[in-house]
């Protein structure tokens, strides 16, 4: 049982990134599982909060500065916090933002360490996988804030009048990232439209610089 558990140890120590991506991917299936239920709030702030937690931890393997990350994530838990135990939910578009820089600072400290040299190790390769997905949370978060400052700036055929929820967010965020499309959330605000697009154009230069280069330097060790 020890020699099992040192063994995991030493693969999560070896491989953080696919933890990270791990962690973020089961926060795709946790969400919306949580989202309408009466602990959902507090429920989805905790995992919030383990998510930062896990990525802080990334950051500490690449060139990133971990003082930097802290001055982000750490007012992003305490509001977290708040809005979980004392619904204080008046500060989630300041939470949002703040969690949008995090992950966008975040997955620049990745592709700097995915780039930092002419090797494609297997972390390298969960990295792109991780980063993806942080690029993918640090715009459903803008948008989350974006929404609360601009009410309307997002609307659905299914109530569009009303705020857009996390899930839809994501998934639009998902899309536009991935380049497959815009689903059935559109933007309406040209402040959401040119963000929109901002997106857009990052998803398509990630895949074109980053994800090429990896795979370029994989097959060239082979």
């Amino acid at each position: 049982m020890q020699v099992r558990h040192r063994r995991l140890l030493a693969l999560t120590r070896r491989h953080p990134s696919a933890i990270l991506l791990l962690v973020q991917l089961a926060g795709l299936l946790l969400y919306p599982l949580l989202e309408s239920t009466r602990i959902g709030p507090l429920a989805l702030s905790a995992f919030g909060i383990a998510v930062l937690v896990v990525t802080t931890r990334m950051v500490r393997r690449t060139p990133g500065l971990m003082w930097l990350s802290l001055c982000l994530v750490l007012p992003a838990i305490v509001m977290l916090v708040l809005q979980g135990i004392w619904e204080m939910h008046w500060l989630q578009p300041w939470s949002a933002a703040l969690e949008a820089l995090f992950y966008f600072y975040a997955a620049g400290s990745l592709i700097a360490y995915m780039m930092s040299d002419m090797h494609a190790t297997t972390d390298e390769l969960f990295a792109a996988g991780a980063t993806f997905t942080l690029l993918a949370w640090g715009f459903a978060y803008s948008f989350v804030a974006l929404q609360a400052w601009q009410p309307g700036s997002f609307a659905a055929a299914v109530n569009p009048e009303q705020p857009r929820s996390w899930t839809e967010l994501m998934f639009l965020s998902f899309a536009l990232l991935s380049s497959t499309g815009i689903g059935d959330v559109i933007p309406l605000k040209p402040l959401a439209r040119a963000w929109t697009s901002l997106e857009m154009f990052v998803g398509v230069m990630y895949l074109a610089a980053v994800v090429s280069r990896l795979i370029g330097l994989t097959l060239l060790r082979r």
